[in-house]
């Protein structure tokens, strides 16, 4: 159809433009969600983890880690990291703490008097902070 000398699209032309338009935009907000899920996972990679044992370990046992302290432990894992440790024993203060270097996960935790009468197995490496 012509109307003063420009052509109009027909209806269904119009439509489907609309929705092209729109799957567009939904993919559009689809990777923008994908891309922050993304972000969260690999920020929280980074972070230091309790596993359900060293948490019990650590009400049990009393043991309260500071966050001085814990910032320490996060060094100590890094700097075990940086020479290919995966499994360290980690001595701080009074505290010993056994970490999983690959996944940043404290495995186990115990206070100075418990540590002196045990063998610490399946450890590659100590970090003494």
């Amino acid at each position: 159809m012509i109307i003063q000398n420009r052509p109009i699209p027909p209806i269904r032309q119009v439509q489907g433009e609309q929705q092209r338009t729109k799957s567009i935009e939904k993919k559009n907000i689809d990777t923008n969600k994908f891309a922050n899920i993304l972000q969260q996972q690999i920020q929280s990679q980074d972070k230091l983890k309790f596993s359900k044992h060293a948490s019990m370990r650590l009400d049990v046992r009393q043991i309260e880690l500071s966050d001085d302290q814990i910032t320490r432990l996060e060094a100590g894992v890094s700097k075990a990291e940086a020479k290919g440790i995966k499994e360290s024993l980690v001595l701080m203060d009074n505290v010993a703490l056994v970490v999983n270097i690959e996944n940043k996960t404290v495995v186990t935790a115990l206070d100075q008097s418990e540590a002196r009468e045990h063998v610490f197995t399946n450890i590659d490496g100590a970090v003494l902070i």
